[in-house]
């Protein structure tokens, strides 16, 4: 999660977790860690990714979030930082970063979780399924909590119940799709205004 980047088209939170975790394997992570927690009692919604990459030193940790400032080569702004960081603000909530050089790097987004302007969770199956797509060596934890439902999903865990089949192969994406969206759906239901149980 080395530098901001990504699409100024961000529809739901989804888009920028795919966004953020692209940022951590550019920065070499091999595992990252997601947890999304609906907390109704505080009114919150807490987006928490963790990473084992690279780390960022104190001065481009100061200003990863301006969207002028970025790591990249390939185009001179990276918006996907700034943009999450406005979108906190603007429901009440904010983005707190905190990176050590040759550690990794976590990020926690505050959301006003029943604020109007807080865009919908999205579908995290088909932001996993394309994670795992595009590479599937790198391990994923990915932590879906409310209230006292909460569902994990670990592919270091699956790997070992897997042996020699990879997380790549269409039985198991098939699989791991549809567990994710079914625990989306029976952790946030009736919680989410966007997610009917």
């Amino acid at each position: 999660m080395s530098q901001s980047g990504g699409d100024t088209d961000m529809r739901d939170l989804s888009l920028h977790v795919l966004d953020l975790v692209q940022n951590s394997l550019r920065a070499g992570a091999t595992f990252v860690d997601v947890l999304i927690e609906a907390i109704p009692r505080q009114d919150q919604l807490l987006l928490q990714i963790g990473d084992n990459g690279s780390g960022m030193p104190p001065e481009l940790l100061s200003q990863v979030t301006d969207p002028f400032v970025t790591t990249r080569t390939t185009r001179p702004v990276g918006l996907g930082l700034a943009l999450l960081r406005e979108l906190c603000e603007q429901t009440g909530g904010q983005l707190e970063l905190e990176s050590e050089e040759g550690t990794g790097t976590r990020l926690s987004a505050w959301l006003g979780l029943s604020h109007i302007d807080r865009l919908p969770v999205g579908s995290m199956s088909e932001t996993f399924a394309a994670l795992l797509m595009s590479d599937p060596l790198i391990d994923y934890r990915l932590i879906l909590r409310a209230n006292d439902r909460s569902f994990e999903l670990d592919t270091r865990d699956i790997r070992r119940h897997l042996e020699d089949v990879p997380l790549d192969h269409p039985d198991v994406q098939t699989w791991i799709t549809t567990t994710i969206a079914e625990q989306q759906v029976i952790v946030f239901g009736g919680v989410l205004h966007e997610i009917i149980s």
